[in-house]
């Protein structure tokens, strides 16, 4: 099986978002255990090598399997234990319940923290706690505060007022003590990454730095039981994540990478941060078993936790015989990274954080820097594994360099690659190897002429322009095939610059290409061929064909039933986007509790009855107006006047355009294609995503069955009422509102 013959594994979004999910990997639910099942057995041994994504080790460990997890970071090592044996919901709001009882002072918890937040309302002027304030970059008090009044209703964001921005001000006053106690967590006076962790620790407010102090406190106190402690840690952790200073002004969630305040920014209600979490955290799923290395697990399935790196696992691991290996690859991420060291300080004590303080230290992470990390993970990697091993990587959020430095990493340390599939550039890559042997085999040099054949390879199969990242995945396979990947005569910090260059040298001086916007750089905009070039059907015109025929077999189907048919049908590069599937269905099923079904005017018996009686209609028309109908074929008519071809209608059931249309001898300006009403926006939609297919199609009109019907029925028809009718429909105009 080639690099590009795999069929794309499709899962499910998940349910809800889970803790920080804005930091972990976007994966679908069920690729574990559907790859699983084609290359493990119940109970053998799995690898997760790098551990930042917990539910992809938690879903194979519900499904049966035993999985070695390594996770050097703290954090991560928590959300997979909390993930793999998540706490009830009972037990998160009792733990809640019992804190916002205990005293601060004379006060409940619950009201003294809630009393740090308090604003007037608007309306009728009660002191009323805001869920958040909204405050410039670098400014003192906030500008706007965003509250619901209980006592009069008033709701939404409102003007901050002197008494918020007095009130900012004496809570700033209250906290340098718990700023003192919250960076004492994380560095001691005398830790030489003191002044980097002060750093990080200011994109938190003083009323969050005061609020989230005085929680931890509560950690230590006497009489909190490990149960307990546990499920107050993951309902700080997550108020620790949503008061900081990182969070958007729109509430969205971002997935930031670096440690920078945005120009406006939310301080959210630290306390409404806890009662949220309790949904975030409370189980959906059966616990399994987690524990420690080096402590043992049943055969019917569970999580081993190893705190420390993959090397240092190489070195003590021999008699666990590992089955395969699934994980997702780590992307650099210095916001969350140095948070998860204060994070870490602050929940277990400054020990727990000392291993992870490189990352304080460091403000930026290159694509050179993570080759370097990914190549020795692999290399250390290839030691534990048996010849033959497979290996499913995951690369969330790819990019060129992100995706060039998986390869190589792969490739430096000998591992085959086997399979390499994309969705979109929004989706993971699935990437599979298998371990082979160590051989010391000749390196080519990059050949130029086999970069520009595997991306016009890529775009004949495709058929229709596409984005630089399939482009860049296509040249690297075949680079990686070549063995040119690694250059012989270049270290190891040139490889993702010069794949890269040769990359968009080859786009940039093909003339058989052409290219839809962007700028000066390769990876803007759309590439395709040039429209002189021939190619397959657009991979848009075969997702309709292949939905419809799937429908057909399949009267009463899921989603996901289609969408794992169709990975099959165009697997590797040429996976299409939910949106194109989603676009086809809509256009030719109706969903009822879930199940897709054609809809009966769709039926192919049905739609060539409904051709037919739209051909009688045009030519009454036509009749009515004074044209002669000339019926070229059952499904193409045109109108005459005389010697001259008045109008030609091209009828169709589908949104796919046939050469015979795009090749009609007859002016574009006096064409019509006739189709159902819901397959307009179907190629509405085509022509968005296809520039290509937008030149083609300069000038063409449309006409949808109901306008057809709604002129036959005018009594005062007349050519110049025909002509300003039709002419609202072109597809051209209707892409433009």
């Amino acid at each position: 099986m080639g690099a590009f013959d795999s069929s794309y594994i499709t899962g499910q979004p998940p349910a809800r978002d889970g803790p920080l999910a804005r930091f972990l990997p976007p994966l679908e639910a069920g690729i574990a255990a559907d790859w699983l099942s084609l290359h493990a057995q119940k109970g053998d041994w799995l690898l997760d090598p790098f551990g930042v994504a917990p539910g992809l080790a938690a879903e194979a460990a519900r499904a049966g399997y035993r999985v070695l997890v390594t996770a050097n970071n703290p954090i991560a090592r928590f959300l997979l234990e909390m993930t793999a044996a998540p706490p009830t919901e009972s037990e998160l709001k009792a733990a809640l319940a019992d804190l916002a009882i205990t005293k601060k002072g004379d006060e409940r918890l619950e009201t003294h923290l809630q009393s740090l937040y308090l604003t007037k309302c608007n309306n009728c002027g009660a002191e009323i706690p805001a869920s958040a304030f909204l405050w410039r970059k670098d400014v003192q008090v906030p500008y706007a505060r965003i509250y619901t009044c209980p006592a009069c209703g008033d709701s939404g964001q409102r003007p901050a007022t002197e008494y918020d921005a007095e009130k900012a001000r004496q809570i700033a006053e209250m906290s340098k003590l718990h700023h003192a106690r919250l960076l004492e967590r994380v560095a001691p006076p005398r830790d030489p990454d003191r002044e980097s962790a002060g750093e990080a620790l200011a994109v938190y407010q003083p009323r969050a730095i005061y609020a989230l102090a005085t929680l931890i406190n509560r950690l230590d106190s006497p009489g909190v039981t490990p149960e307990r402690r546990r499920a107050l840690s993951a309902l700080f952790l997550s108020a620790c994540d949503a008061s900081n200073n990182i969070w958007r002004v729109d509430n969205d969630r971002p997935r930031p990478k670096q440690l920078t305040v945005p120009d406006e920014f939310r301080e959210n209600n630290v306390w409404m941060a806890l009662e949220a979490a309790v949904v975030e955290w409370a189980a959906q799923s059966d616990p399994v078993p987690v524990v420690q290395w080096p402590n043992r697990i049943p055969e019917s399935g569970g999580v081993i936790l190893f705190e420390g790196r993959i090397a240092e696992l190489a070195n003590i691991i021999n008699e666990t015989p590992i089955t395969a290996v699934i994980t997702a690859l780590p992307r650099p991420n210095q916001a969350y990274w140095t948070l998860c060291a204060l994070w870490a300080g602050w929940l277990w004590g400054s020990e727990s954080a000392e291993p992870f303080h490189l990352v304080l230290r460091r403000r930026r992470y290159d694509w050179v820097w993570h080759l370097e990390a990914l190549q020795a993970a692999f290399h250390s990697l290839f030691e534990l594994l048996k010849l033959g091993t497979p290996c499913l990587t995951l690369v969330p959020e790819p990019e060129p360099g992100f995706l060039t430095a998986a390869l190589a990493a792969g490739d430096i340390n000998s591992f085959q690659l086997k399979n390499l599939a994309m969705r979109t550039q929004n989706d993971p890559v699935q990437v599979v190897w298998t371990r082979a042997e160590r051989l010391h085999r000749k390196l080519a040099e990059l050949d130029m002429d086999s970069v520009r054949e595997a991306i016009r390879d890529h775009l004949i199969a495709r058929g229709e322009p596409t984005l630089y990242l399939p482009l860049h995945a296509a040249a690297l396979a075949a680079l990686k095939t070549d063995h040119a990947l690694i250059s012989p005569d270049h270290p190891l910090d040139e490889v993702i610059r010069n794949a890269g260059k040769a990359i968009q040298e080859a786009l940039l001086g093909d003339k058989n290409l052409a290219r839809y916007g962007g700028g000066e750089s390769a990876e803007t905009g759309l590439w395709g061929l040039s429209l002189e070039i021939g190619s397959a059907e657009s991979l848009s015109d075969r997702v309709e064909m292949a939905v419809v025929n799937y429908l057909i077999q399949h009267p009463d189907c899921s989603f996901d039933d289609i969408l794992h048919d169709l990975s099959t049908r165009f697997p590797g590069l040429l996976t299409p986007s939910l949106g194109l599937v989603k676009a086809a269905l809509t256009s030719y099923a109706e969903q009822v509790n879930d199940r897709w079904k054609l809809r009966r005017e769709d039926w192919p018996s049905a739609r060539k009855a409904e051709l037919t009686q739209m051909a009688d209609l045009i030519q009454s028309i036509g009749e009515r107006l004074d044209f002669v109908t000339d019926r070229i074929d059952e499904r193409t008519l045109v109108w005459e006047a005389g010697e001259t071809s008045e109008y030609v209608f091209f009828l169709k059931a589908s949104a796919i355009l046939d050469q015979a249309f795009m090749k009609s001898p007859h002016p574009r300006e006096r064409s019509l294609v006739v189709i159902p009403d819901a397959r307009a926006s179907l190629l509405e939609y085509k022509i968005r995503r296809d520039p290509s297919l937008a030149v083609r199609l300069e000038g063409l009109r449309v006409m949808k069955f109901r306008l057809a019907r709604a002129l036959a029925e005018q009594p005062m028809l007349d050519r110049v009422t025909f002509e300003t009718q039709i002419s609202g429909d072109t597809v051209q105009e209707r892409r433009g509102q």
